[in-house]
C-alpha cells in the first residue's frame, strides 16, 4: 500500500512538471532567442557569462524571500472603490497635436510630430499569464486594444508580462506599424507572425532614425527580463525618443542606478520622463525604485516635466496601493526647487506643448 502511494506521487509529481512545461509553450510565452538573432545576443557587450546583465552589480532580492514576499502591507494593496478614469476617444485626436494619455501602469499612448506611439500597452485583465492572478484595479480596464488607433511605432521596454501583454499585441498586430524593443525580445513578435522588416530590435547605446525629424535611443535600465524558465535572456532597456522640437524618455522598470545621470548630461535636458514610480519593496531595491529615489532619476535626467508610471493599476507588491503618488508628491513637495510632475488620471489628455496645464492629487478622493 505505501509503494503504490509513492509510486502515485511520483506520478501526479512527474505529470504536474510535464504540464508546466507544455503550458511554457503556448504562443503568449514568446520564444528564445535563435539564429541570427541569438549571434548578435552573444556579440552584445551586455550579454556576459549566459546572460543579459546590468551596468553594476544587481541582486534581484536583498532580503529574505519569505520577507520579500509576505511583509504586511500598511493599508492596502488594492483600492476599496473605483480608480477614477475618463474615455478619451483617440481616435478622434487631432494626430497633428503633441499631447499623451496615460491607461494606467506603464501603457500609455503619445503624439508627437503626427506619429503615433504606444508604449507597454497591457489592455487586458490581467498582468499574468493566466487571468484571475494580478487582475486590473476597477476602473482600470477601461481602454480596450479596439479603441487604439492605427499605431506608427509600439514601444516595448522589456518581456515581463506587466509590459508585453500577449492578448493586447494579438488584437493590435494589423494597427501596428513598427515594433520598437530590445535585443532578444522581436523573437516573441517574430512567432507572433510579425515580420521581420517591422522590427527595430536595439542593444544599449543603439540609435534608430525613423521618420524624418526622429531618432530613438535605446538606453541602459536596471532590471531583469523573463516571461518563462528562462530569465535574462532578451535584454530590458530604457528609451529616449528625440523629435525636432520635444524629447521623452521611457525609463522602462528600473532600479535607481548611475545610468540616469549618464543619460541626463549625455542630452543636457529631457522634456518629458516616464519615470517607474510604484511596485517597489526594500528589498527589491535594485530592480525597481522607491519613490524618494524616482526623484532623484527625474532630476539627474534634468527633466523639465516626470510622468510617474508602474503605479494604481495592479497590486503586483506589498505596499498600498496610493503609497507611490502619495510618498512621490509628498517628497516633491519638500524640494527647494521641486519637479513639475503631471499626475493626471487614467485616460485624460496631458498636452505637450502646454505648460499651465495642472494636474490634481486624485488618489486622495478615490477612498
Amino acid at each position: 500500500m505505501k509503494r503504490k502511494m509513492i509510486v502515485s506521487i511520483i506520478i501526479t509529481v512527474l505529470l504536474l512538471v510535464v504540464g508546466c512545461v507544455l503550458y511554457t509553450h503556448l504562443p503568449k510565452f514568446g520564444s528564445t532567442h535563435k539564429g541570427k538573432r541569438l549571434e548578435r545576443t552573444h556579440n552584445s557587450p551586455n550579454y556576459r557569462e549566459g546572460r543579459f546583465q546590468n551596468i553594476n552589480p544587481t541582486p534581484q532580492i536583498t532580503e529574505s524571500t519569505w520577507n520579500a514576499l509576505f511583509q504586511s502591507s500598511a493599508k492596502q494593496r488594492r483600492p476599496k472603490n473605483k480608480i477614477p478614469a475618463v474615455k478619451t476617444k483617440l481616435t478622434k485626436l487631432n494626430p497633428q497635436e503633441n499631447l499623451l494619455v496615460w491607461f494606467g501602469h506603464s501603457s500609455c499612448y503619445f503624439q508627437v510630430g503626427g506619429k503615433r506611439f504606444l508604449v507597454d500597452p497591457v489592455l487586458s485583465r490581467a498582468a499574468s499569464p493566466v487571468s484571475f492572478v494580478n487582475t486590473a484595479f476597477a476602473g482600470t480596464d477601461l481602454y480596450k486594444p479596439s479603441d487604439i488607433p492605427d499605431i506608427d511605432y509600439l514601444i516595448i521596454t522589456h518581456d515581463h508580462w506587466d509590459h508585453l501583454d500577449y492578448p493586447t499585441i494579438k488584437e493590435l498586430k494589423p494597427r501596428i506599424g513598427k515594433v520598437i524593443c530590445p535585443l532578444g525580445v522581436g523573437e516573441h513578435f517574430a512567432r507572433w507572425n510579425f515580420d521581420e522588416s517591422s522590427i527595430i530590435e536595439m542593444d544599449w547605446e543603439d540609435i534608430a532614425a525613423l521618420d524624418s525629424g526622429f531618432e530613438i535611443y535605446c538606453l541602459p535600465a536596471r532590471h531583469f527580463s523573463g516571461r518563462g524558465f528562462h530569465q535574462k535572456q532578451s535584454l530590458w532597456a530604457s528609451f529616449l525618443l528625440k523629435a525636432d522640437t520635444i524629447t521623452i524618455f521611457m525609463s522602462g522598470d528600473s532600479g535607481y542606478d548611475t545610468h540616469f545621470a549618464s543619460i541626463g548630461n549625455r542630452f543636457g535636458s529631457i522634456d518629458f520622463a516616464l519615470l517607474e514610480n510604484g511596485q517597489y519593496n526594500k528589498a527589491w531595491k535594485y530592480i525597481h525604485m522607491l519613490p524618494e529615489e524616482t526623484l532623484q532619476a527625474g532630476k539627474d535626467l534634468n527633466a523639465k516635466n516626470v510622468i510617474p508610471i508602474h503605479n494604481s493599476k495592479f497590486a503586483l507588491s506589498r505596499h498600498s496601493w496610493d503609497d507611490p503618488m502619495q510618498l512621490l508628491t509628498a517628497a516633491n513637495m519638500q524640494q527647494q526647487n521641486p519637479l513639475r510632475l503631471l499626475t493626471s488620471i487614467i485616460g485624460e489628455i496631458v498636452f505637450l506643448n502646454d505648460t499651465t496645464q495642472t494636474f490634481g492629487q486624485w488618489w486622495k478622493e478615490t477612498e
